[in-house]
């Protein structure tokens, strides 16, 4: 177990989650309650090209085996990998950054929005803070399902020490520029925890977690340092492989249990392709006190890792999704982990947007 934690800060060295003029699929959902049954999450596959720069949306329910064409048109600068400034995506929204440094809110990869009146949303001119940079953004979040919500807080975490929160619904929004001291927290990806009603980002290497207050996010944030609990024995050969992994740390939320989790994900390039491809992942739940105790069982959960924010469902709320998985979605990676099995099944692809699409709360 010693031999594991001392290896964990220093596997995180992977690439951002999310850089400017980068290709990712994209994994979107329409909304879930306990009671009422909804579209299950998915991603967009493609755009079928239909004139004028624009494309129909293919896309795959994770619990079809076929693709449901639609008849919604999308701009194919979305989905084409060559052209796409995509840089995010959270609850079905995707950010797209443009060469003037506007980031663009628009809800066209979203199935269930409107396909003749797609809504997009301009947040003003990003502010770069000094010794800091706007280029690069590892992910977006949002502290609700749509940034027109009057409350809404919009978070863009950039590779390095700059953080900026925005209210998009306000009549002249402005940003609110932070600059985090700690480089444990430079490569994550920022997350809102409805929970604490606060934005938090996980250090590489899992073993801080940083909270902004959602109406004071100038204020030093609230760190809370992790204690690993019931680490799974490895093998040698298991720990050399995870030593040449890169690594990179995942908080997830479920509303339904009122439980956060911690996803370790693992991958190592291919020898033949340059593709990442996973070799492991961990999921530890968090509690409190800041333990972080290693589990194969999440119950009825199934999580979703992807270029978008991460989120979980309950499986039961879905006929034909199988509970107590991790679904993870990238560049070029399509596969399921098995919890309670610790097996990985995945596949390459080359096609689709990096991004599932979870249910709207």
């Amino acid at each position: 177990m010693s031999l594991l934690l001392s290896r964990l800060p220093r596997l995180c060295l992977g690439k951002p989650a999310l850089v400017r003029r980068t290709s990712f699929p994209l994994l979107i959902s329409n909304g879930f309650s306990s009671s009422l049954l909804q579209t299950p999450p998915g991603f967009v596959v493609r755009a079928n090209p239909c004139g004028d720069g624009l494309g129909k949306l293919l896309f795959l329910k994770d619990t079809e085996y076929w693709f449901t064409h639609l008849e919604k048109k999308v701009p194919l600068e979305l989905v084409d990998r060559d052209e796409m400034g995509t840089v995010g995506s959270c609850n079905g929204w995707v950010a797209t950054l443009k060469d003037d440094g506007v980031l663009l809110l628009q809800d066209d990869l979203n199935p269930t929005a409107s396909h003749t009146h797609p809504k997009h949303i301009p947040l003003p001119p990003l502010v770069t803070l000094p010794h800091c940079q706007t280029q690069i953004i590892t992910n977006v979040s949002m502290s609700s399902s749509s940034p027109e919500d009057e409350d809404c807080v919009a978070a863009v975490k950039f590779l390095g020490p700059q953080l900026s929160f925005c209210r998009p619904a306000q009549s002249q929004p402005e940003w609110t520029n932070v600059k985090i001291d700690d480089p444990c927290f430079f490569c994550s990806r920022v997350m809102f925890s409805k929970k604490d009603d606060k934005f938090r980002i996980p250090g590489s290497g899992g073993n801080l977690i940083g909270s902004w207050d959602l109406n004071k996010p100038k204020n030093k944030p609230k760190i809370q340092r992790l204690q690993y609990r019931n680490l799974p024995k490895l093998t040698k050969i298991k720990r050399e492989l995870l030593d040449v992994c890169c690594t990179s740390e995942h908080l997830v939320e479920s509303i339904t249990t009122n439980e956060t989790f911690l996803v370790k994900w693992f991958r190592k390039t291919s020898r033949r392709l340059a593709l990442m491809k996973t070799k492991a992942l961990m999921v530890f739940k968090i509690d409190e006190e800041g333990n972080a105790v290693y589990t194969r069982d999440i119950g009825d959960l199934v999580i979703y890792i992807s270029k978008s924010e991460p989120f979980c469902v309950p499986a039961s709320s879905f006929p034909g999704l199988d509970p107590n998985r991790v679904r993870i979605v990238d560049i070029d990676e399509d596969g399921t982990i098995l919890l309670h099995e610790s097996s990985i099944t995945s596949h390459n692809i080359r096609f689709g947007s990096p991004y599932f699409i979870p249910p709207q709360i």
